[in-house]
């Protein structure tokens, strides 16, 4: 796509400016470090624009304090750009759990989930942020037909971003815009743990 041209044009009908507009399912998957990095930058782009933004994180707990979600919170509240809602389902990380202490994650997916049907069939918001999304569909929590039924009928011209990796080959068939995140070279395979400003 040199110089921001497409390679061809589909005869569809459309015009530049209709097809421009479309809607889009974007993923980003792979084994590297960025996924939901680039998915907040993105939603940037959003709030920039005006456009209402709903994230939506599936697997990172409530209680950590990440910095895209106090950047966005505190841009949301200007009232210069988008409005953003930012909701989180679970307790983090099943395996960091105490034994006996473990909340139901696939009854979070799945209410996270409801939530987020109920939001494109009211077209709540025109970006949405579905993070660590690929992992209630990876593990069974959510029934993945479900899924991308509701996202290919969504209507109105609500963006969908999901992150997380191992994305099933459905969605990535279904998605108009798909990043592989590799993994070339990383700190944690030389023992360094993340850090303040990097990972959080």
């Amino acid at each position: 796509m040199p110089q921001g041209k497409p390679v061809s044009v589909p005869d569809d009908g459309l015009t530049t400016r209709q097809r421009r507009s479309r809607p889009l399912l974007i993923v980003h998957t792979g084994p590297g470090k960025g996924k939901s990095t680039a998915a907040f930058g993105m939603a940037l782009r959003a709030w920039n624009q005006g456009w209402p933004i709903g994230v939506f994180q599936f697997v990172k707990s409530a209680k950590w304090r990440i910095g895209e979600e106090r950047a966005l919170e505190v841009l949301g509240a200007s009232a210069e750009g988008g409005t953003v809602t930012w909701h989180k389902m679970g307790s983090g990380w099943s395996w960091i759990q105490r034994p006996g202490t473990e909340p139901d994650h696939a009854a979070d997916a799945r209410e996270g989930w409801a939530q987020i049907k109920r939001d494109l069939a009211a077209e709540t918001y025109r970006f949405y942020v579905l993070d660590e999304f690929t992992y209630p569909l990876k593990w069974g929590w959510l029934d993945l037909d479900d899924v991308l039924g509701a996202l290919e009928s969504r209507p109105g011209g609500q963006h969908v971003v999901i992150t997380g990796r191992d994305a099933p080959a459905p969605l990535l068939e279904a998605a108009d815009l798909v990043t592989e995140m590799g993994n070339v070279k990383h700190p944690m395979n030389a023992g360094q743990k993340g850090q303040k400003g990097i990972e959080w």
